[in-house]
């Protein structure tokens, strides 16, 4: 018996094409100010529907009392423990029901709040911010227990490596005088001392709403967020302010060595910076393509060198961090190497690494290493961007660094635009091989000697 054969004619859908591409841009806010002075940025992002606010407070690290430092981060952390309405439980529970999130943190700029809730749920939230901005509870209980909680963090960040070397580096760069010299959270010295009087003092002499900014970017549809507005955040009064004056930032930057010591470590930890111009410099998009170029990724300089060819780390960056930024001139940012070395290789992974400094430094980049560079940076911005958190959370970072609203749009420009000659001058100038604060935190009955043979300074033991 036989079967015939059959054929089958199968039918395939037409492969779908790709449309034409569209231009992208960093979404531009609308900027305006409620009746109490509050500033508000607000970008509506359709599809967006989960919510972020983010609330910047000129409230920062060099206000807080001599011998208080870490006052500005408990309170910040207090904002979340109850108001006149609620108390720290209630509160908890009110964000729960909204599914909202509530984070804040001080840094050198100020204080920063940051709200995450579904549109449909945003005029409850926003009350349960403007209530926690108006009337903070800073109950005695509360803030002893925040004070507990930080002081038990100390000891932990002590023993990380990479935290252990960033102190030691700013402790370095900076005078004993600046705020930057000192740890961003407080010492346990100056923790121990804050009390919900100190806290209290510190909220009514910096904040109020007269020197806020609230930044609210999600899908706005059918939202009314100037009766939201207006209701929450416009509720909060205070007296307005005279700007304060800004201390000038003066650093330290003659190339040496600091070891701080921790006997038996497998690994060497490494922190090399100093001090450059912040994002209101011109140079700064050159600055970010050129330090990108140098080990910003996987295929930079840096880890060409010392990851793929030499195995002595699992990766190195080199970075740019603003540590304050203001238009008169007066900001500064970090220009930093990071990373580690397995202890034995750490003077030959400093040897091979200034080399690629010298030799960047004789031959420049090539075009085929700023291709990419802008590649990546510019490229993948649009991805970057998805989220109403990250669009939010960088127009704070504007609001609080004193850049105009059009400043990250401007600079996916100028970075496409950016040629290698330029972004050769900047990351030469940002890495100087003789003037570069070098902090490893290893084993220094090891490491001492070797790095004293390479000559990039003079090597100073401390304890770790």
């Amino acid at each position: 018996m036989t079967e015939a054969a059959t054929s089958v004619t199968m039918e395939f859908h037409p492969q779908p094409q790709a449309g034409t591409a569209k231009p992208w841009a960093f979404p531009a806010p609308e900027r305006g100010a409620l009746d109490n002075g509050l500033t508000v940025l607000r970008c509506h992002r359709p599809g967006q529907q989960l919510v972020a606010v983010e609330v910047h407070l000129a409230a920062p690290l060099d206000a807080e009392p001599q011998g208080l430092d870490g006052v500005a981060t408990i309170m910040a952390r207090a904002f979340s423990e109850g108001t006149d309405k609620h108390s720290a439980e209630e509160f908890a529970a009110e964000l729960d029901r909204c599914g909202a999130t509530l984070d804040a943190h001080a840094d050198h700029p100020g204080v920063r709040l940051s709200l995450e809730v579904p549109v449909s749920r945003l005029p409850k939230a926003m009350g349960l911010l403007a209530d926690a901005l108006r009337a903070p509870a800073f109950e005695d209980g509360e803030i002893e227990r925040l004070v507990r909680n930080r002081l038990d963090e100390i000891p932990h960040e002590a023993a990380n490596p990479a935290r252990r070397a960033a102190k030691e580096l700013s402790k370095q760069l900076f005078p004993a005088t600046s705020r930057m010299s000192r740890p961003r959270q407080g010492t346990e010295e100056t923790v121990t001392a804050i009390d919900s009087a100190a806290v209290r003092a510190f909220y009514e002499k910096h904040v109020r709403p007269a020197t806020a900014t609230a930044v609210v970017v999600g899908d706005l549809t059918g939202t009314d967020l100037d009766a939201v507005l207006a209701d929450t955040l416009g509720a909060w009064t205070g007296d307005t302010a005279e700007p304060r004056p800004v201390p000038p930032v003066t650093a330290d930057d003659t190339g040496r060595v600091v070891i701080v010591d921790r006997p038996g470590a497998v690994q060497t930890q490494l922190l090399i910076g100093r001090v450059g111009p912040d994002r209101h410099d011109r140079v700064w998009p050159a600055q970010v393509l050129g330090t990108y170029c140098l080990g910003g990724t996987l295929t930079s300089r840096l880890d060409r060198v010392l990851r793929e060819e030499k195995g002595y780390t699992y990766g190195v960056r080199a970075f740019s961090q603003v540590l304050r930024s203001s238009r008169d001139g007066s900001g500064t940012a970090m220009l930093a190497i990071s990373g580690s070395v397995d202890t034995p290789n750490t003077g030959p992974a400093l040897d091979d690494l200034w080399k690629v400094l010298r030799t960047l430094a004789a031959e420049g980049l090539t075009d085929a290493e700023r291709d990419v560079a802008v590649q990546n940076l510019v490229g993948v911005a649009p991805l970057k961007y998805e989220t109403a958190a990250a669009v939010a959370a960088t127009l704070a970072d504007q609001v609080e660094q004193e850049l105009p609203d059009d400043f990250q749009a401007s600079l996916y420009r100028q970075l496409a635009e950016t040629g290698t000659v330029e972004a050769t001058a900047a990351v030469v100038n940002a890495f100087p091989s003789d003037r570069l604060v070098t902090v490893l935190v290893g084993d220094a009955a090891q490491i001492e000697e070797p790095v004293k043979a390479l000559g990039i300074g003079e090597v100073t033991v401390v304890s770790g």
